[in-house]
């Protein structure tokens, strides 16, 4: 593990649980980068579905007033998951944000065209693109993805962490299963395509990402994938793509066992390597790096930073270059929410205990954007990022990749 990150851990008091009440840096930025936020577009990505990360309207209306506020200009937010495996469910969780999101005195505006990011920044709006991290709720009939674009999804991963009909998720992987991206697969990537849905490769294993970009580029040339909310391995010296067995292996050969420090029960679990970091952006596809603590490789201190946060998005810059980065803090809203769901759907996440130890050993933050992000800037500016730079991670290669996969 790299100590970069180590020394820069800043031991911060805060609260027990995640986003809503975690650390707030906005006020230790500098007017400078307040502002900074305030007068450019800053897209992000964040997945709490209902009874997860939020239960009540007036939380998700909190959420995005303080967003709002602070000059965020909206953000992917995720529908489907785990929690809606049918076609039923999701149109639930669907009429469910769909209603919390008027709670908000901020006024809504929902993505439709990538334009209207712009015309929600020029109009004080915020604006709202939804995203699903699954495709089990199309129960196996690939033309439903057309009722996905009428309904506004504009991004969707195939696999989330399991095996689903669509391919290879990134825990399944890990249990074992080599295989990867199915016949059925394909026909919702020719689907999504045509529909204009941009293919989303978070949470999907290795084999499943190659067979996806490899088909994507023989079929779909000219059209680019994205990771919406995954770190780089590299940046935390860590081994992608092993099993547990090979990881739990490789442990006991460096003489380590848990509770030390470099132990990892996992391995690196929701980290990508540098060469399918690499794929996607040789694609023109962006890799968003998300600052969800958990997914640190064992760096937990008691809240993600924003000079730890900065790090990462460099980290990213490093392998693909300026151009091919963005954001995602994935936050959850609630970790005390997210930890019962975790328990409540143990099938959909099993990861060796990986997830449920970091939240014991003190990974409580999801980088809430409004309260990170100012102070990220200033951590940026301080590694020579320019003022262009930044528009391109806080959203311009995200928009541009929009341009070029929407219809």
């Amino acid at each position: 593990m790299k100590k970069l990150l180590l020394a820069s851990l800043i031991l911060a008091s805060t609260s027990a649980f995640a986003s809503i009440e975690t650390k707030d840096w906005h006020d230790q930025a500098t007017p400078k980068a307040q502002q900074f936020v305030i007068d450019n577009i800053a897209i992000d990505f964040y997945a709490s579905p209902f009874q997860t990360g939020w239960d009540k309207d007036s939380e998700v209306a909190q959420y995005i007033d303080l967003a709002h506020q602070r000059g965020i200009t909206g953000a992917s937010i995720t529908l489907g998951a785990p929690h809606t495996p049918t076609w039923i469910a999701f149109q639930s969780e669907y009429q469910k944000w769909n209603h919390a999101i008027k709670a908000a005195d901020s006024k809504v505006r929902i993505i439709n065209a990538p334009e209207d990011f712009e015309l929600a920044h020029k109009n004080g709006e915020y604006a709202i693109m939804w995203n699903s991290q699954t495709t089990m709720m199309l129960e196996g009939d690939a033309n439903k993805v057309k009722e996905l674009e009428n309904m506004g999804i504009k991004t969707m991963q195939l696999v989330y962490n399991g095996k689903e009909q669509t391919g290879v998720g990134v825990i399944s992987s890990m249990g074992g299963d080599k295989s990867g991206l199915t016949d059925f697969g394909k026909k919702v990537i020719d689907e999504m395509v045509e529909h204009g849905i941009t293919v989303d490769l978070s949470h999907t294993s290795n084999q499943t990402t190659k067979d996806i970009t490899d088909y994507m580029k023989k079929y779909h040339k000219g059209i680019p994938a994205i990771y919406s909310h995954s770190p780089l391995a590299s940046t935390y010296g860590c081994e992608p793509h092993e099993t547990v067995p090979e990881t739990q292996e490789r442990m006991a050969s460096n003489g380590l066992k848990k509770g030390d420090e470099d132990y990892r029960l996992a391995p690196c679990y929701r980290l990508i390597s540098d060469e399918q970091a690499k794929a996607v952006a040789d694609m023109g596809g962006v890799i968003s790096v998300t600052g969800t603590e958990w997914m640190m490789d064992g760096v937990w201190p008691e809240d993600i930073t924003p000079k730890q946060y900065a790090e990462m998005i460099d980290g990213a810059v490093k392998v693909v270059g300026i151009d091919h980065v963005g954001i995602a803090t994935d936050d959850m809203m609630k970790t005390e929410k997210v930890v019962a769901f975790a328990k409540k759907h143990a099938d959909k996440y099993t990861d060796n205990g990986y997830m449920i130890y970091a939240f014991d050993q003190g990974a409580t933050g999801c980088a809430e954007l409004s309260k990170h992000l100012a102070a990220t800037v200033d951590e940026l500016w301080k590694m020579g990022y320019t003022d262009e730079d930044l528009r391109k991670l806080f959203g311009g290669n995200l928009i541009r990749v929009y341009q070029q996969t929407w219809k």
